[in-house]
């Protein structure tokens, strides 16, 4: 059996939790004999003065929570983000899709929170984010209205940091509301001095289980896919028998991805491959919509300016 047929049979047993345990003691077993080549603390000391970012970033797909439509959706993404000396940030992004034969904005959203640190070891952020979707965006999450994020990561001795997120998702009216969790491993493994007395590289490979509700299925499917009465009609008759199941909490995807980030002076390069594998997906009679692969890739990559 391949490692993902067997992680995949593990994640779908009642030993899940068990298997959880082993596999996180063997990722920080492996980590441990990764060592960084400076400290940590540059990281977080870079974060503690006033910046002003804007960048732009390039999706080669968009994935929702292992979900895709069924032809591929590459999204360019203008995004602006000042953070105040406090940890008090405010930021703003704007969706576009190359391949859409509208060339309309699919979306955009604003957003503000609170970047802080609860010990040397223990930091996190709180965030409200307020989206804004065209009517035709062909993008999975465009039933979301707005959404509240809570996120805490801890350095268990700058050989592994897990991470825990929560997101309460409002959905369009008319549909139920949507509760995400995630929980991630992650090392990071960073350079200084390669090409420049100033430049910093950080690799951090890693892994992520995101559950959560779906009802964000309920308004994609009918309104987005639903192109007349009939097909509506249709669509509604068979999300009504599946309702109940989609505000079940269940193990939605999980997540391989390598987040490589450069900085030199004021330039921030990022490269993100990451591989999803679906969980829990609706049967076929009813995502027929949406792409039926489980397993897919996605590579981000961006360019941004920090002063």
């Amino acid at each position: 059996m391949s490692p993902i047929n067997l992680i995949s049979t593990l994640l779908m047993t009642r030993y899940f939790y068990k298997s959880l345990l082993i596999f996180v003691l063997v990722f920080s077993t492996v980590c441990s004999f990764g060592q960084s080549l400076i400290k940590d603390d540059l990281i977080k000391n870079d974060s503690k003065i006033s910046s002003l970012k804007f960048g732009v970033n390039y999706l080669s797909n968009s994935v929702f929570m292992g979900r895709s439509d069924t032809v591929r959706i590459p999204v360019i993404t203008p995004n602006i983000k000042y953070t105040f000396r406090s940890g008090i940030f405010v930021a703003g992004s704007l969706d576009y899709l190359p391949n859409s034969k509208s060339k309309e904005l699919a979306s955009g959203d604003l957003s503000a929170g609170y970047d802080f640190d609860l010990t040397d070891n223990l930091d996190g952020s709180v965030s409200f984010t307020k989206s804004f979707y065209n009517t035709k965006s062909p993008l999975i999450a465009s039933s979301q209205s707005a959404l509240v994020n809570v996120s805490l990561n801890y350095d268990f001795g700058k050989i592994i940091t897990p991470s825990l997120s929560a997101d309460y998702v409002f959905n369009k009216q008319g549909d139920k509301n949507d509760i995400f969790l995630s929980a991630s491993l992650s090392h990071a493994f960073i350079a200084t001095s390669l090409f420049n007395a100033k430049d910093i590289l950080i690799i951090s490979p890693a892994a992520t289980l995101n559950t959560g509700t779906q009802n964000f299925y309920d308004s994609f499917l009918v309104n987005k896919k639903g192109k007349n009465e009939a097909k509506t009609a249709s669509l509604n008759k068979l999300m009504a028998a599946k309702r109940d199941d989609l505000a079940k909490f269940k193990v939605l995807d999980y997540e391989f991805s390598v987040p490589v980030e450069y900085k030199i002076k004021h330039f921030i390069f990022t490269l993100t491959p990451t591989y999803s594998i679906a969980q829990n997906k609706l049967p076929e009679d009813i995502s027929t919509e949406l792409s039926n692969k489980s397993k897919l890739f996605n590579l981000e990559m961006g360019i941004a300016l920090k002063f």
